[in-house]
């Protein structure tokens, strides 16, 4: 009785090591894969890859009835985190379009991070991409000015201001501004397009972005 119960114990604290030692977000990509086996993701659809934004998108297909839409958002998720997972994230689709958002947790991560730091990261992942799809349309969504953040803007515009100008001098590539479409007529965030969080968007705030979105959509 005394091995059985040392080897499970053996078993019970290797398995919790185990778990311990995966790397940060490793359950979503688990998750993901399992969606996709048990529901095989469509060609040519349009996969959307980045963080919590995306993942409390959940219904972001009604809000694009007429295209197909692959979310693979996982919430809290850095630039860092979409280079490690990238394989991932990029090799089980075929898209016909990728549109990121990612970059906002970054900052928040380390307040005392560079935007050129950011801007590097974004373009390791970009280039991952471009590796596996030369030709598809890629478009990065601007970082937004959430209110809880708000001393963190100053490097957040930074680096909205050089991935703009890095997506413009892209083929196929595409720099969406939504933070314009997110101001009042002073100039100022709108408050009210932001939940009680101050960091995640309402549903009229994703009708925003969706009239944003729109004309870059494949």
């Amino acid at each position: 009785m005394k091995k059985i119960l040392s080897a499970f114990l053996l078993l019970y604290f290797a398995l919790s090591f185990s778990q311990e030692n995966k790397p940060m977000f490793w359950q979503d990509i688990q998750n993901f894969k399992k969606t996709d086996q048990e529901n095989p993701p469509p060609k040519d659809a349009i996969l959307l890859i980045g963080s919590s934004s995306f993942t409390k998108w959940t219904d972001v297909a009604s809000y694009f009835p007429d295209k197909t839409i692959i979310n693979r958002g996982f919430g809290g998720s850095r630039l860092t985190d979409l280079n490690d997972f990238a394989e991932d994230l990029l090799s089980p689709y075929q898209p016909k379009q990728i549109i990121i958002y990612c970059g906002e947790n970054d900052f928040a991560d380390n307040h005392d991070l560079k935007a050129k730091v950011v801007v590097k990261r974004f373009k390791a992942f970009y280039k991952k991409i471009r590796e596996k799809f030369p030709n598809i349309e890629v478009d990065y969504i601007s970082i937004k000015y959430s209110p809880s953040r708000e001393m963190l803007w100053p490097q957040m515009k930074a680096a909205n201001k050089k991935i703009a100008a890095f997506m413009e001098k892209e083929p196929h590539a595409e720099f969406i501004d939504i933070t314009r479409a997110m101001e009042d007529s002073n100039g100022n965030i709108r408050k009210d397009l932001f939940v009680e969080d101050m960091l995640h968007i309402t549903p009229e705030g994703y009708e925003i972005w969706t009239k944003v979105m729109k004309p870059y959509m494949k």
